[in-house]
């Protein structure tokens, strides 16, 4: 397994913060008038949102972020490294792309729609070295969360079709895609110093054993 720099676990460790971050203190800017169960986050980030600038800033964060983290995460399959950075470039032009104030946009949907398709199928992608592998570079569990983040998707555009909560599911999706290379950092991390630590103990195993030889009694 390829080595993953600690500096991985606060590029992506800062990925959820930023993003709640921004949708918190943006919807303070908005007030009452905004409500975070039904409106999107890109209602916050829209033309003339009031809490524009921060949103924008943590669209921003979270795109280096993720670009970061991809370039780390060297245990990870090059697909799912790319598909991540995908991700990271798809926030940054989120916030170049910003929804309008009214209406929709081709643009900024767009923009959305690639960016959650590379972020929830990266865990799949990134799936690399079988049961020697980190545990959250496995199959099973990487299956599994992307099912997840499909689901959350789905009900999400339910959400909008009905003019429910929309603002719920958006969150609840995009906190998951956002944590989830944390997770894959830490399982890394952990590997690679339980790896670390077994090859410390067979070196210290054979330098014992090499003294012993050299002190023993000799024919």
């Amino acid at each position: 397994m390829r080595h993953v720099p600690r500096w991985v676990l606060l590029s992506s460790g800062c990925a959820p913060v930023l993003l709640i971050g921004g949708w918190t203190g943006a919807a303070l800017f908005e007030g009452p008038a905004y409500d975070p169960a039904t409106e999107t986050i890109s209602a916050l980030g829209s033309y003339g949102a009031d809490g524009f600038w921060i949103m924008t800033t943590a669209f921003l964060a979270l795109g280096a972020c993720h670009l970061l983290t991809a370039w780390g995460l060297r245990a990870a399959a090059t697909a799912g490294r790319l598909a991540l950075g995908g991700g990271g470039l798809a926030a940054l032009a989120v916030a170049l792309l910003p929804a309008p104030s009214s209406g929709g946009s081709l643009g900024h949907g767009t923009v959305v729609a690639v960016g959650f398709t590379l972020l929830a199928v990266w865990p799949v992608l990134a799936v690399h070295g079988g049961a020697a592998a980190p545990w959250a570079l496995r199959l099973a569990p990487s299956i599994g969360v992307t099912v997840l983040m499909a689901a959350g998707g789905a009900w999400f555009l339910i959400e909008m079709h009905r003019q429910g909560g929309a603002g719920v599911a958006e969150r609840v999706v995009t906190f998951v895609q956002s944590v989830w290379p944390f997770v894959v950092a830490v399982s890394c991390v952990r590997r690679s110093q339980a790896r670390d630590g077994r090859a410390l103990g067979r070196g210290d195993d054979a330098s014992a054993g090499d003294t012993a030889g050299r002190l023993g009694p000799r024919d």
